[in-house]
């Protein structure tokens, strides 16, 4: 039998999965992966607005995460790429769900925003 596990516990394991998938560049790094392998490069290229530190790190903690991988080639220049695991693959039906609904909805939040009085 599986393990049970409820993220809303404090000490359970699962949040830190939760974390990880909301952390603030990871649906961008996971999405921008869908189609294939990308250097590093590309990904800060297409991801617009993501710095390189916070590309690093977030590239880090996806690997550590096992939700991709890192290929290095002896090349010279050397050549790096990042792709998506099984596992990071499996993530992409959800955040599709939560992609499609954010912008599905924008106007209602722009519409639920603008009815807010300013402070």
């Amino acid at each position: 039998m599986a393990k049970a596990y409820n993220v809303m516990a404090a000490t359970c394991p699962s949040r830190t999965v939760l974390h990880r998938i909301g952390a603030r560049w990871t649906v961008f790094v996971v999405n921008a992966l869908e189609d294939g392998p990308r250097r590093f490069t590309e990904l800060k290229t297409h991801i617009r607005g993501i710095t390189p530190k916070a590309l690093t790190e977030t590239l880090r903690s996806l690997e550590a995460d096992g939700l991709i991988s890192r290929q290095e080639y002896p090349e010279n220049p050397p050549r790096v790429e990042y792709a998506l695991t099984p596992l990071g693959d499996s993530l992409l039906v959800p955040l599709r769900a939560v992609r499609q609904w954010a912008e599905a909805h924008v106007p209602d939040i722009e519409a639920a925003r603008a009815r807010q009085p300013l402070d």
